[in-house]
């Protein structure tokens, strides 16, 4: 009885490990992602883009919700391709870059939908704010590679984004989509 029990202790340590182990060679490809933000400045949507970004993923299709996803993006990597506006967005009435360096994004829950499309509910954090986000996400696989896309809106006042004369959202308006597309390396099959 004795030797069952350290084999089955074994057992699941080692499961535990070999679980982990699988987690750890999870890999964001940033040259093969990207993080896009469209805004619209007085009724003409403006497309912007992030540079910089990094994700620590556990993720298990198979169990959705042993999951967890800790992403950062460099705020000060933001460009709307316009270097007069480019120059604007580090600005304490944008992003204030100085003081805010990093935007973060914590899982709390993921939840499968079926179809390789998922649910990640979790905490966004910018500017000092930090808001519950529901993000559909869909994942599609390739070989080693999984692609993870999906969309979700934010409220830009809501960050503090554009402050002062920039709140007037007749300008620039609140509304934001924010579209992601990812590659991962080291995601178990679907």
């Amino acid at each position: 009885m004795l030797v069952s029990r350290v084999f089955l202790s074994t057992a699941i340590a080692a499961s535990a490990l070999i679980g982990a182990s699988a987690f750890a060679q999870q890999k964001l490809v940033p040259a093969q992602s990207e993080i896009v933000f469209v805004s619209k400045q007085m009724g003409v949507p403006v497309e912007g883009r992030f540079k910089k970004f990094d994700a620590q993923i556990a993720f298990d299709p198979a169990k959705p919700d042993a999951s967890k996803i800790a992403f950062t993006v460099d705020i000060a990597s933001a460009s709307l391709g316009v270097p007069e506006t480019d120059a604007e967005l580090p600005r304490p009435n944008w992003f204030n870059t100085a003081k805010f360096p990093q935007a973060t994004f914590q899982s709390t829950a993921v939840k499968g939908l079926g179809g390789g499309r998922f649910e990640v509910s979790g905490k966004l954090a910018i500017k000092g704010n930090s808001r519950d986000v529901v993000v559909p996400v869909a994942l599609t696989q390739s070989g080693a590679t999984t692609t993870v896309t999906g969309t979700f809106p934010l409220k830009r006042l809501a960050f503090k984004i554009g402050e002062n004369e920039w709140a007037d959202t007749s300008m620039v308006a609140d509304d934001v989509q924010v579209k992601f597309k990812l590659a991962l390396t080291g995601v178990g099959k679907m």
